[in-house]
């Protein structure tokens, strides 16, 4: 990288090679900041292109300063998605109450973000793509840091060698498993499976969400807008994470099929969708908490450091806000440093979010009839109050002004 010095000359200044495992939400992310400090970044990617689709997600509190910083906030505002009505069903299928969804998510109308996952990805991507290299359809195969710096041989077959590697590969991360050992050391159940995807909207759903439950079961229709498309959610407690159904699709079904056997309401429908859905997503509610998020000169950031869980609603806005964190500590210090910087500034706003939640009932997801009911009651009290104010967690962290390189 060209540098000017004081006496008006150009010298030149080796640019920091840096990797990005995942191009999700937290990875882009991180190349953007990274690339503004100056280093050389390298993103690579399992999935063949930027992955489209999936549930709607979260922009909320310091999150939305970042994504205002990158620049994106516009476009975001463009894709957000105005949802007007959350509405609770009984097990017969009778209104139990409607409400704002601010009023239960505890955001706040007109300013935070919510848009599908594919809109913030894309957005993401095209803030960074002209200025950092994609490797697509290639992942990490090993990570060797016995030398100056972090060896890496890739699936596809390439070797090389960078200065310092961020795994920002999700809950599963295979970066965490390579540095830090078995998920299960890090992986907090809390207690529920879900199952997601797409299907018609044969419901004459608008903006809006429908939830039915039984204890123990859930089931949710999001019709994001006037499309002929909705989100499908069949959420259910179970005491012990199904370890045999996570890498099976039609284990999964087969699970999901079991659970909801008896169910009422659109359950049926949408067991039947769930047999040929081509999108479908299955995966345990847990958090990772981990004692450091560094080793050597690796790290990570987002989902692979401290998913925090879709009850808290906070899974994208953590990993925008880590990765803001996390880039401007490591510029203009070395990896040790850097990364302390991160753990010591960024810490305390994760662990606010992930306590959130704690371990078993949710209260949306109640697990006894008792428990359904005193959820229900505070419904009812709900439906003609205002929107709650913002969770402090969301806003717990005041972003500092790092120096870009110029």
């Amino acid at each position: 990288m060209n540098r000017t010095d004081p006496s008006g000359g150009v010298r030149t200044t080796p640019r920091r090679e840096v990797l990005i495992s995942g191009a999700s939400i937290a990875g882009p992310a991180l190349a953007f900041w990274l690339n503004r400090y100056g280093f050389a970044v390298t993103v690579v990617e399992k999935a063949a292109a930027p992955r489209g689709g999936g549930y709607p997600v979260d922009v909320r509190g310091t999150a939305l300063e970042v994504v205002r910083r990158m620049g994106i906030l516009p476009r975001l505002r463009d894709a957000h998605i105005d949802l007007r009505r959350l509405t609770f069903l009984d097990a017969d299928g009778g209104e139990v109450a409607s409400v704002s969804p601010h009023t239960v998510t505890g955001g706040v109308a007109g300013q935070d973000l919510e848009v599908r996952r594919g809109d913030l990805t894309a957005a993401l991507h095209a803030a960074v793509r002209d200025d950092v290299e994609f490797l697509f359809d290639d992942s990490i195969d090993t990570l060797d840091q016995s030398g100056h710096g972090v060896d890496v041989t890739f699936r596809g077959g390439g070797r090389r060698t960078f200065d310092m590697v961020f795994g920002a590969d999700g809950l599963h991360s295979r970066t965490r498993g390579l540095l830090f050992g078995p998920e299960e050391r890090f992986h907090r159940y809390l207690g529920y499976c879900f199952a997601g995807f797409t299907m018609r909207n044969t419901f004459g759903l608008s903006h809006e969400i429908t939830m039915w439950n039984t204890p123990g079961r859930a089931a949710a229709l999001y019709a994001a807008g006037d499309t002929d498309e909705v989100h499908a959610l069949l959420n259910f407690a179970r005491p012990e994470p199904p370890f045999e159904a996570f890498r099976n699709p039609e284990a999964q079904r087969d699970l999901v099929s079991a659970v909801f056997a008896d169910a009422g309401w659109e359950v049926p429908g949408m067991l039947a969708a769930l047999r040929d859905a081509d999108d479908l997503f299955f995966d345990g509610v847990s958090q990772i908490r981990m004692p450091r998020w560094s080793s050597g000169r690796v790290a990570l950031v987002g989902d692979a450091a401290y998913a925090p869980s879709f009850l808290t609603g906070q899974g994208s806005s953590l990993a925008l806000v880590g990765a803001y964190m996390l880039a401007g500590s490591v510029a203009g210090r070395d990896h040790a440093a850097g990364f302390a910087a991160y753990e010591r500034t960024t810490r305390e706003f994760v662990t606010v979010n992930q306590d959130q939640v704690g371990e078993g009932d949710a209260a949306l997801f109640p697990t006894t009839a008792r428990a359904l009911e005193q959820r229900n009651d505070m419904l009812r009290s709900l439906s003609a109050m205002p929107s709650a104010e913002e969770r402090p967690a969301h806003s717990a962290l005041t972003l500092p002004a790092f120096t870009p390189m110029t």
